[in-house]
């Protein structure tokens, strides 16, 4: 019998990703990030607890840029997983499983994470 030296499925150097596949891949990474976000707010509520002096010190990295980017991340985390677990609730009971639906609910996913993030950071930067 011969032997095949062709893969058994598609891998990177020859799959075209789709916008379903990398909304998948983005849904799984921020799903990790969220669970290091919690971390970190465990770490943040223990430093309330645990005094002044060691809420200082947090407080000095939150207010820096790189914590606000990590707020900032882990906002558009929390929003783009939502949504994006919203869309496959509808998957789960049938509705939405059309192409061009599909498509369209992912942009939607999308743009509703992003609009989500801003108007949150915008209303933390307006509430002091």
């Amino acid at each position: 019998m011969a032997t095949v030296d062709s893969p058994l499925s598609p891998h990177l150097q020859i799959y075209k990703p789709q916008l379903t596949s990398i909304l998948s891949i983005t849904h799984r990474a921020t799903g990790v990030f969220l669970s290091i976000g919690a971390l970190l707010l465990c770490y943040w509520l223990l430093a309330i607890a645990a005094g002044p002096e060691v809420y200082g010190k947090l407080s000095a990295h939150i207010t820096a840029w790189y914590g606000q980017l990590v707020l900032l991340a882990f906002g558009f985390s929390l929003y783009y997983h939502l949504c994006n677990g919203i869309r496959h609730l509808f998957w789960d009971i049938g509705v939405g499983l059309e192409i061009e639906t599909t498509y369209r609910s992912g942009y939607a996913v999308i743009a509703v994470s992003l609009f989500l993030t801003a108007a949150s950071a915008w209303l933390a930067g307006c509430v002091s």
